[in-house]
């Protein structure tokens, strides 16, 4: 039976991975379509996106009544990464392609990385060898503008991005604390409800005349709404993934978003995608893998190591109390 419920439950959890990758997916094709029809608003996109998640999780957290495990500021701040990145990576849409957006998102794993301050022989690799992938990505967009749409200018859509997987490296840290060590409900409704509120004022003070020089049309509301309900999707699946199996599943799922993106662009968009982007995923590939299975092997003997320093710590009140009997 542990058998057959390990594997169901990898199973779960493979599924679950491709959920968010999906999603996330769907939303970055979302945003290209609105940034096709011209539209430039990330904080509209952002703020409806955060005011769902509130519209959701909030009456599930005050329902509860209970004393925040977190202060409310700490929240404040992650809220301010959270936005930042997020409205970069719309931005970065009225530039540069999906497929390019979804590879160089792979940087927020790199950081992660050294904001985890763990080295080893094999992690080095890992990071070098993904960093060849993602500058290969790079120069692949730089031999691939589309002459007849001249409103991408890819190397700076590539810019705006690689900024925006700093914000989301630190925001995946304090995401992955508070959905491990606290409370995932808890983290959601946070989100949800500071991030409209950030991105509220940000809209009001920055993006007033954009959002009146959009042509709401049923297009267009559609295109919003399906961002938004998608955004909740992936919000809500990605902190319980993190939770059940950890960082690794959660970011070799993430890396599967660059392969539904390269379908999207081939079937919806009708581009072809440069060859060397497909050397450049293969590298990011091998290096994510080399970490996951040093990752795993490091957490192995970190448990082990624990274990042995615990059953030593229990062996020694019996060992006193035995040389207590003999004397």
């Amino acid at each position: 039976m542990e058998i057959k419920g390990g594997t169901w439950r990898t199973l779960f959890l493979l599924l679950l991975g491709q959920l968010v990758s999906f999603s996330l997916a769907i939303c970055s094709f979302i945003t290209s379509l609105i940034s096709d029809f011209g539209v430039d608003a990330p904080l509209t996109q952002s703020f409806f996106s955060y005011m769902l998640l509130a519209l959701v999780y909030g009456p599930i957290l005050l329902r509860r009544m209970k004393t925040l495990p977190i202060p409310w500021y700490r929240y404040l701040v992650l809220v301010f990464i959270d936005a930042g990145g997020n409205c970069l990576a719309i931005k970065a849409y009225q530039y540069s392609y999906i497929t390019s957006i979804n590879l160089l998102n792979s940087c927020t794993i790199l950081t992660s990385f050294a904001l985890g301050a763990r080295y080893s022989f094999l992690q080095f690799v890992w990071v070098g060898t993904c960093m060849a992938g993602l500058t290969l990505g790079i120069l692949s967009d730089s031999g691939s503008a589309d002459v007849q749409d001249f409103s991408k200018r890819p190397l700076l859509g590539d810019t705006i991005i690689v900024a925006a997987t700093f914000f989301f490296a630190f925001s995946n840290v304090g995401e992955e604390y508070c959905v491990k060590k606290k409370d995932r409900v808890e983290f959601i409704a946070m989100l949800g409800t500071f991030g409209m509120l950030v991105t509220g004022v940000q809209l009001t003070l920055f993006e007033r005349k954009k959002i009146e020089a959009i042509n709401w049309s049923p297009t267009m509301i559609g295109l919003f709404t399906g961002y938004v309900v998608v955004f909740l999707v992936f919000r809500t699946s990605a902190p319980f993934l993190i939770k059940m199996s950890g960082a690794t599943m959660f970011n070799l799922s993430l890396l599967t978003t660059d392969v539904w993106a390269v379908i999207i662009r081939i079937f919806f968009y009708h581009q072809q995608v440069n060859w060397i982007y497909y050397l450049a995923f293969a590298i990011v590939a091998i290096g994510l893998i080399i970490y996951s299975v040093n990752e795993d092997s490091s957490d192995d003997v970190i448990a082990a190591s624990t274990t042995e320093h615990t059953t030593q710590y229990e062996q020694l009140p019996g060992e006193l109390i035995a040389g207590a009997n003999l004397d």
